[in-house]
């Protein structure tokens, strides 16, 4: 896909990922940018700032999801990019409280699904349309110390796989955004899971938004269902797929190297 001309809408667009592809994609010429977040005031920010139109939304309510997407097609026309970017840190272990372990479904994995059915329908009645998931390697390896984040990442990268097996023959391209660290605010939430070693390691490998949102052009514009701004995420899939137990040991290596084998216990 070349982004020139079309219309796109981005969730979580004020800040972090999201802004970055908000910006990005009105560089690259799209006819119109859509900036959804639950921080309205910043999305109308950054829709100043590049043309676009700021709209405040609560991706976990399905109804503001698809009044959303039927407002955007009646005033500014068909949506050509979905990119569901928006998402929540979800640290702790198997006790987190079933509250935190549902807000993270609700957000990190519910709200893909509210957008795939509003956009979906149009997308394969004109036969053509592009879904763009925010994941993270987390769903494609794991989060350390991060239980909540960890499986519902791996449910976003499994709903993208099977849009794209179920609908790819229908004109329905899907890629899935899977960076590691990547210098925003939930950055600092994450940092806060160990002591120094983890915030070191965190930094060491973390990307700007502005890397990942050119990684992310170059993917839709190859039509790559992956998209790795970290290139080395898919030696690490590779790895556990070829060996899980081995993969698994150094896993708990890294673990303990990281949080110093602070144990979760309920």
């Amino acid at each position: 896909m070349e982004l020139d001309g079309r219309v796109a809408v981005v969730t979580g667009g004020a800040s972090g990922i999201g802004e970055a592809l908000c910006r990005r994609f009105a560089a690259e010429g799209a006819a119109h940018v859509v900036v959804a977040d639950l921080d309205g005031d910043g999305a109308a920010a950054v829709a100043d700032d590049i043309g676009g139109t700021g709209v405040t939304l609560d991706v976990s309510d399905e109804d503001a999801v698809r009044n959303l997407v039927d407002r955007v097609e009646r005033d500014l026309g068909p949506i050509d990019l979905m990119a569901m970017n928006a998402g929540i840190a979800a640290g702790g272990d198997v006790w987190e409280p079933n509250e935190a372990w549902e807000r993270a479904w609700q957000v990190n994995v519910m709200a893909h699904v509210y957008a795939v059915r509003a956009v979906l329908p149009g997308m394969l009645a004109r036969g053509e349309g592009y879904l763009l998931h925010t994941a993270s390697a987390a769903g494609l390896l794991t989060n350390i110390g991060a239980a909540p984040y960890s499986v519902t990442k791996h449910a976003v990268v499994a709903l993208a796989e099977w849009l794209s097996v179920t609908y790819g023959d229908r004109g329905i391209r899907v890629s899935c955004l899977c960076p590691q660290f990547v210098d925003t605010p939930m950055l600092g939430e994450f940092e806060a899971l160990g002591d120094g070693s983890l915030t070191r390691f965190v930094r060491g490998i973390a990307k700007t938004p502005e890397e990942v949102a050119e990684a992310v052009v170059e993917a839709l514009r190859a039509e790559r269902f992956l998209v790795l701004p970290h290139p080395e995420v898919a030696e690490y899939f590779r790895r556990k797929a070829t060996d899980y137990d081995r993969w698994l040991t150094g896993m708990r290596r890294l673990q303990e190297s990281l949080l110093g084998g602070r144990e979760e216990t309920p």
